[in-house]
């Protein structure tokens, strides 16, 4: 086989990403600011002749929802679709729901950024039954209502195996993949595509909506280590509001 295309893209703007709001598996819907992100992603696809042969997803609504508005705008709306709870959002455990800015007024900066950035360090687990727990969801019945809280090492943890089965089965077979998912299921498959250290991936951050290129040689090693945005200006203003979240 020669090179192969991976093209990772985080769901659009989500209402708690705006309200700024601790996530998670928390199954919030996009904000309108958020669909059109979705759509401006399929659009830059088309443009670049960038034509996804399959589709992944989390099993989370922002995730799912982006997905389906990016592939329209791209005329890729029948293409297969392969969703798995290894590509959600990292758990925020007993975060969920909570204001950024004010957990980080009352915790501390060093162990706010600790449970937010840091690649060992979860946060207190969420309580069975409680507001913004999953143990009684449905679609995580499966896996025991799923975990309580992770860490970025867990979803590094989960995602790689998954990422190793299935998503590169389709890029040694020349299909043109793209993964629609969350900042950070995201930047676990980033580190691991691109080899990077516990503390260089501290510091990425990935934007909502905009499409990242990963063009792969024949041992699905970028040709481009870190990618390549489609709309690179947006991109780092984007990966910059991501960065500065929690100050507000």
């Amino acid at each position: 086989m020669g090179t192969s295309t991976l093209v990772l893209l985080r769901h659009g703007e989500s209402e708690w990403n705006a309200l700024n709001q601790f996530t998670g598996w928390v199954d919030v819907h996009l904000t309108e600011k958020g669909r059109g992100e979705a759509i401006r992603g399929g659009e830059l696809l088309a443009e670049e002749g960038l034509l996804p042969d399959v589709v992944y997803t989390s099993l989370l609504r922002r995730a799912i929802t982006t997905a389906n508005l990016s592939l329209d705008a791209a005329d890729r709306h029948w293409i297969p679709v392969h969703r798995d709870w290894r590509l959600n959002e990292r758990h925020y455990g007993a975060l969920q729901g909570l204001d950024k800015a004010a957990t980080k007024a009352k915790y501390g900066e060093e162990q706010f950024m600790a449970w937010r950035r840091s690649y060992d360090t979860p946060p207190p687990p969420i309580e069975r039954g409680s507001e913004y727990s999953q143990d009684a969801d449905p679609r995580y019945a499966e896996i025991g209502g799923g975990p309580l809280t992770e860490c970025l090492a867990d979803v590094v943890a989960r995602l790689v195996p998954y990422y190793e089965e299935t998503i590169a089965e389709d890029l040694r077979a020349g299909k043109t993949v793209l993964v629609v998912a969350h900042g950070n299921s995201l930047r676990a498959l980033v580190k691991y595509l691109d080899e990077m250290s516990e503390a260089d991936i501290t510091g990425l951050n990935i934007p909502t909506g905009i499409p990242l290129r990963y063009d792969l040689d024949e041992n699905l090693k970028p040709l481009t280590p870190g990618g390549v945005y489609l709309d690179p200006e947006a991109a780092a203003a984007g990966a910059a509001a991501v960065a500065n979240q929690g100050s507000k």
